[in-house]
């Protein structure tokens, strides 16, 4: 998926009239993608179908956009974007983790546009293959932003310390970590419209990210092998 729109995340800047007609085109081709793709599946929507549903020339469908899978994740990127947008707003005390779990409950538990239509292409993503290159786009994009952002975090708390390697694993582990739970959150109604409780939510986040920061390695078996 293409890189994450700087528009779509409420704390960007305020943009001028030109970016804001440009992001609202934006805004409205990919609602329009995925009201289709909920409502008939993504292999049966076709782009000049999304340019008709938003009420825009097909011409400007691929001024957005490259392809139906990617209008249709749009959602997920504006979704990602706001992620780190609230990651690099925690306050600068918090641990990394701590603020990738405040970060992650603040936009899900929100209630706009952007909240909803993320969990609605996350449970779309559950059961669409045709969507996977596309989604892996924008986990590699969103894997980045994070990593950047952690790096940018250390440097401020200890500019003599170089982070290394630690960004960019910290954010591959905390994102894919973010990924099993969500998937196991949305499962729980996958054969509904409804949306699982924010509590269940909040609990196994911190579940997954207690393991996390303990480390994953286990020890073996008490017995030396034979």
């Amino acid at each position: 998926m293409s890189q994450p729109q700087a528009g779509d995340s409420p704390s960007a800047q305020v943009p001028g009239r030109r970016e804001r007609k440009k992001q609202a085109t934006r805004t409205a081709l990919r609602e329009a993608a995925l009201r289709l793709a909920v409502r008939h599946g993504v292999k049966n929507v076709t782009v000049e179908q999304i340019a008709a549903e938003a009420d825009l020339a097909l011409r400007t469908f691929f001024n957005h956009f490259s392809s139906k899978e990617e209008a249709v994740l749009a959602a997920a990127a504006a979704g990602a974007e706001a992620l780190v947008e609230e990651f690099r707003a925690r306050p600068p005390h918090e641990s990394v983790l701590r603020a990738v779990r405040e970060a992650v409950l603040v936009v899900v538990d929100r209630d706009d546009a952007v909240g909803r239509d993320h969990i609605r292409v996350l449970r779309l993503m559950q059961h669409t293959p045709a969507l996977l290159p596309q989604q892996m786009a924008v986990l590699i994009a969103q894997e980045k932003a994070l990593a950047d952002a952690i790096a940018e975090r250390l440097t401020a708390a200890d500019p003599a310390d170089p982070p290394g390697v630690y960004p960019q694993l910290c954010a591959t582990a905390t994102l894919a970590t973010l990924r099993v739970v969500l998937s196991r959150w949305l499962s729980r109604t996958s054969d509904t419209d409804e949306i699982p409780t924010s509590s269940t939510l909040r609990e196994e986040v911190d579940e997954a990210l207690s393991h996390l920061a303990a480390g994953l390695d286990r020890p073996g078996t008490q017995d030396p092998p034979h």
